[in-house]
């Protein structure tokens, strides 16, 4: 990667530094949007969670600490949280009328756009299917049901520790065999 880190990035963006903040969303726009989609299935409220996240950088109503790990890592999981969030308002409030409408004609209006996605999803799926069962479990719950580690642990009977050590080998392992297949890339 060219140019300032990106904990340089966040420091400058958090005292609204235009130009920092403009880099950083160039980087992980796409990323933040994609996995928010993923997470949710619904574009309107993964742009709305790519909103608020980046309005938290803006705002520094959140912390990144390097020593705690990378920074595209801490900005996933704040996607991760927030879009745990908007689904859990989204099913208390329920009763409420959803647009489905304009979401179909929205989708209508981006097959292209959905094909890629699909095409995305099944790359991912598959590299998921070849990490080992253990690894498998522990992504499905973590990303895909929204489960924290600690609760992991707990319902795994596994140390906390060892649940984050899963992860990060089980992404470790998905980085090299997505890269393989051609796949998706957060550019």
């Amino acid at each position: 990667m060219t140019g300032p880190d990106d904990a340089y990035l966040y420091a400058r963006a958090a005292s609204h530094d235009r130009y920092a903040f403009e880099t950083l969303y160039d980087r992980y726009e796409k990323l933040v949007f994609s996995f928010a989609y993923r997470l949710t299935g619904d574009r309107t409220i993964a742009e709305e969670v790519t909103q608020d996240v980046f309005l938290k950088l803006w705002n520094g109503t959140t912390t990144y600490k390097e020593d705690k790990g990378k920074f595209s890592s801490w900005l996933l999981t704040l996607t991760r949280n927030k879009s745990i969030d908007e689904l859990r308002r989204l099913k208390r409030h329920a009763h409420e009328p959803m647009l489905e409408k304009d979401s179909l004609l929205e989708a209508a209006g981006s097959t292209e756009a959905a094909i890629e996605w699909k095409e995305k999803r099944e790359i991912v799926h598959h590299a998921i299917g070849e990490l080992r069962v253990e690894q498998q479990e522990i992504i499905e719950l973590f990303y895909f049901k929204g489960v924290s580690q600690q609760k992991i642990a707990e319902q795994c009977e596994l140390p906390l520790g060892t649940v984050k050590g899963r992860i990060r080998l089980a992404l470790k392992h998905l980085k090299g065999l997505i890269g393989q297949e051609g796949g998706v890339s957060n550019e």
